[in-house]
């Protein structure tokens, strides 16, 4: 229905000399804790089982696993490494050399300059560390120094510490799917997060602070908070937190 009248119109703003950035197949991402490469199931697979093995509440919100062996789990990794959407990386801690962890950028719509990362699998070793941080923040920033104009995340509106992460990357809460999926037999409403292409200068300035050495004391503890630096950013908070 056009309800526009004659006197004013409502259009979006152009978006001159519009090109769809590339895909991220086969990219490699490296940053100061962190890379990211093509997930391989010969390469990744059994050290990655090894890295989750005994804690199956990492797998309590994703659609797959837990996995009971790691022949299970490499037949898993074959099955959608190849894919060109979603688009899997395994997570290298550069410190260490282990992999510990799995992300995906996903929903890849260059047409409309839109992507989401998800799938993100971290172990007990990764998480909530710079390293995790960092991984996050290498996807994003492939995506929009290709081109990108927006950038999404998404959760299982009951996965609270989810919900936080989005937050605290700088994402700003868009509303919740009611009724949005089945997995595991169970009800998902998915809280939407996002970021467009002209916040990301202040994002990427956030990460560069506080991924600095010099953010962390001798104990590794961080002195400004990542959610700090980029509440400024976020347009809309989420009101579950």
């Amino acid at each position: 229905m056009n309800t526009r009248s004659s006197d004013s119109p409502q259009f979006g703003a152009p978006v001159p000399d519009w090109t769809p950035p590339p895909t991220p197949e086969g990219v490699v991402m490296t940053g100061r804790y962190a890379t990211l490469e093509p997930l391989n199931a010969e390469k990744h697979a059994a050290l990655l089982f090894r890295a989750y093995e005994g804690e199956d509440h990492v797998w309590d919100y994703l659609p797959y696993g837990p996995f009971t062996s790691s022949a299970q789990y490499h037949r898993w990794v074959h099955s959608v490494a190849d894919k060109s959407d979603p688009v899997f990386f395994a997570v290298r801690n550069l410190d260490t050399g282990h992999f510990d962890g799995v992300l995906s950028l996903l929903r890849i719509d260059p047409a409309a300059g839109s992507i989401e990362v998800g799938h993100i699998n971290f172990s007990p070793a990764l998480q909530r560390t710079p390293v995790a941080t960092e991984a996050l923040f290498l996807t994003m920033q492939w995506a929009f120094e290709a081109g990108y104009r927006r950038f999404e995340w998404k959760c299982d509106a009951l996965n609270v510490p989810s919900r936080r992460a989005g937050q605290r990357l700088g994402l700003s809460y868009e509303g919740t799917f009611r009724q949005a999926t089945v997995y595991k037999g169970r009800n998902r409403d998915t809280a939407w997060f996002a970021a467009i292409d002209k916040e990301w200068p202040a994002l990427k300035e956030a990460f560069r602070v506080w991924l600095d050495p010099s953010n962390f004391n001798e104990e590794g503890h961080q002195i400004e908070r990542l959610s700090d630096l980029t509440a400024l950013v976020r347009v809309a908070t989420d009101p579950m937190l």
